[in-house]
């Protein structure tokens, strides 16, 4: 049996722009209804930096400008109707001030990257944002907890400084790893020895990539293959890099590599050929795929790991701001696939899944 759980990071552009209501409520209001009609189950991951601004703009002006009591309200109706919220966080927001002359978020770029904070500062925004979730959705369902989290950008290494605050704020679930994942701009983190694709583990709080049999926190994965680059020739891909350069990041106020040209940028000839050439990180991501690659994702895991005795979590990613009504269309061939095969899959969120079942669970005696 695959739990197959959707995860979305419900958030505006990364550069600050755009409005909360077309970019975040209308969309994941598409998407909950449409998961309805199949019975699958979404876990919002709300961006709790971004919130905590709205919120205080609603409190402290005479109208909602960012549509907080409309995103408070889909909150709630996700967690009484059977979906699921859990954090996700945007640190940059927490010092976030409005541009209303560029019509932006000024962010804090000194602490855009989460990992690269402090013990204190961290828990001090996780605390926040758990905090912002549990008050907002405990009125529509009095047992929520808020205990998964995902960090912005995939920031979770280096990681012990968020592993202790997690643990202290009562989290038992971490989702930001993708295996053979690598960046180095803004944010910094190296993927390519996470643990495993898709089987979560005990995090070692000195390195998430590496288990512990003694961790107290689980890694659930993004789940994530190394394919050629043509497979992401997509029409939904292509609307995510047009939506993108729409809505760049502000070109003063970054730290120096972010200003500077990307290393992917300035390759020569020699490295355009071999980026053509060599397999890239493919997340199961249901914006950019296409439903008969999600299906097509899903059959390769079910022939390499087959059904052991405790169900798998099959983790998809997804965001509100890139669900477009044509993707809406192309994802419903891969609901249907899973709603149509209960015996072998099931629809699910984070709190039907028991992290403990993992603890001593071998991810090389489950692979072919």
């Amino acid at each position: 049996m695959y739990k197959v759980l959707f995860t979305s990071d419900y958030e505006i552009h990364g550069s600050g722009m755009g409005s909360p209501h077309d970019l975040v409520v209308e969309p994941t209001t598409r998407m909950l209804d449409l998961f309805d009609r199949y019975g699958a189950r979404l876990t919002i991951m709300a961006d709790a930096g971004e919130m905590l601004k709205f919120k205080q703009w609603a409190d402290t002006h005479s109208h909602d400008r960012f549509h907080w009591w409309a995103m408070a309200d889909q909150l709630r109706r996700a967690a009484r109707t059977g979906h699921d919220v859990q954090l996700h966080i945007h640190s940059s927001y927490f010092n976030a001030v409005w541009d209303d002359t560029n019509g932006r978020w000024v962010q804090d770029w000194s602490e855009y990257d989460l990992a690269s904070l402090s013990y204190d500062r961290v828990r001090t925004m996780i605390r926040a944002g758990k905090q912002l979730l549990e008050e907002t959705c405990r009125s529509a369902r009095p047992d929520y907890e808020c205990f998964a989290f995902r960090a912005a950008n995939w920031s979770m290494n280096p990681s012990r400084e968020i592993v202790r605050a997690l643990l202290d704020e009562g989290f038992r679930i971490d989702t930001s790893v993708y295996k053979h994942g690598r960046y180095e701009d803004l944010v910094r983190f190296d993927y390519s020895r996470a643990h495993s694709d898709l089987v979560p583990w005990p995090i070692d709080e000195r390195d998430v990539c590496r288990r512990d049999p003694r961790g107290k926190l689980f890694e659930f994965p993004i789940y994530a293959e190394r394919r050629p680059i043509w497979v992401f020739a997509t029409a939904n891909r292509f609307y995510r890099v047009i939506a993108q350069r729409m809505n760049p990041l502000p070109t003063s106020g970054l730290p120096a590599p972010a200003r500077s040209m990307s290393k992917n940028m300035r390759r020569g000839l020699l490295g355009t050929a071999s980026m053509l050439l060599r397999k890239h990180p493919w997340k199961m991501d249901f914006n950019q795929c296409t439903g008969k690659q999600l299906v097509e994702g899903l059959k390769r895991v079910e022939r390499r790991y087959g059904h052991p005795e405790v169900p798998l979590p099959f983790v998809l990613i997804g965001h509100s701001k890139t669900f477009t009504k044509h993707n809406e269309r192309v994802l419903r061939p891969f609901l249907e696939y899973v709603a149509q095969r209960p015996d072998r899959y099931a629809f699910a969120t984070f709190a039907d899944v028991d992290p403990e079942r993992y603890r001593f669970l071998q991810r090389d005696a489950l692979a072919h």
